[in-house]
């Protein structure tokens, strides 16, 4: 997946069809002098509706279409015919795309299943013809209504991948490594900050041709939650993944810290990520004597599941793959 390629922010305007007005038509035929009024009423304009599609991973389709205008409706005729209704524009995104309104951040819509449609802008209604209006005292009426206007909106569409795992590190922490290795995804790789500029995606080969998605999501850094570094731009991909796989190099001078520093943005970018099911994986342990691995162990939480790894001598590997399978099946508690 490119860099270049990958849009998961795009900021577009969108305006529903206007409604056709309705018709002040009278109905004239050969020896019918006073017919009365036969105006139909306006069709209704076409609305803006977001589709969600399972086949697209980016937002790139949209990213040089700005303006997105649906079809007015067709005004009413006489013989009470109604107007044709305007077409419907319709946006296809990929799941679990945002729709926010760009002036108040309102959020307006998400779009999790595939196939799901969801009216973004209402069009317009059309206009009521003549005919509506005749009443005993008033049997030629010349009025009718002019249809509604259309909704015009500038918004922000927004994408969260969706994985099973997503992978919460620093830049550096070995988390494209182990991507690549666990996985068939080829991320770029380098020994300098912030390698990973989007989010990559792999497919995880498990037991039995079973399998898992894997997101890296680029490296986050100490205030990211307050948008320093690649900040927000990137932490809401984690909010749609399963399982949060925290990724902490053996030769850090002080892992248990890292990891509270990651925890603690994770915290304060979205609380309800602290209800999600977290693992520890201790990259780059083959630098490390085994001896020390109770240490670092020791120095976290009881309950939080440890696993020592070494991506470039397959070390641990499995049994990390393992401890993510079981995070991933295992049952949610109930709420009452």
């Amino acid at each position: 997946m490119a860099s270049s390629n990958f849009i998961d922010y795009v900021k577009i305007n969108c305006r529903s069809g206007a409604g056709g007005a309705g018709s002040k038509h009278f109905r004239r035929e050969k020896h019918v002098p006073k017919g009365g009024p036969d105006g139909g009423d306006g069709g209704r304009g076409g609305h803006v509706i977001l589709k969600g599609n399972a086949q697209l991973w980016t937002l790139l389709h949209l990213k040089y279409q700005k303006h997105i205008k649906a079809e007015n409706g067709k005004g009413g005729e006489g013989g009470r015919r109604s107007g044709a209704e305007g077409e419907d524009v319709i946006i296809e995104v990929p799941l679990g795309t945002i729709a926010k309104h760009a002036e108040t951040g309102e959020q307006l819509v998400e779009i999790a299943e595939d196939g799901q449609q969801v009216i973004l802008l209402h069009g317009g209604r059309g206009g009521l013809g003549n005919d509506h209006f005749k009443s005993s005292t008033q049997q030629t009426p010349y009025h009718s209504q002019p249809g509604e206007p259309g909704d015009e909106a500038w918004v922000i569409l927004e994408l969260k991948l969706l994985a099973d795992v997503g992978l919460v590190g620093f830049p550096n922490a070995g988390k494209s490594t182990l991507l690549s290795v666990m996985s068939s995804a080829k991320p770029e790789i380098a020994d300098y900050p912030f390698t990973t500029l989007v989010p990559n995606l792999g497919v995880v080969a498990y037991r039995d041709y079973k399998s898992f998605v894997m997101a890296d999501i680029p490296g986050i850094i100490e205030g990211a939650s307050q948008g320093k570094g690649l900040g927000l731009r990137f932490l809401r991909h984690i909010e749609r993944n399963s399982v949060l796989l925290f990724l902490v190099p053996s030769t850090s001078e002080d892992a248990l810290a890292e990891y509270e520093t990651l925890l603690n943005e994770l915290r304060e970018y979205n609380p309800e990520l602290m209800d999600k099911q977290r693992l520890l994986a201790i990259s780059k342990s083959d630098l490390i004597e085994e001896t020390d691995y109770k240490l670092i162990q020791n120095r976290f939480p009881a309950d939080l599941p440890i696993v020592f790894i070494s991506a470039v001598r397959q070390q641990g590997l499995l049994e990390l793959k393992d401890q993510i399978w079981q995070s991933i099946n295992r049952p949610q508690p109930s709420i009452d």
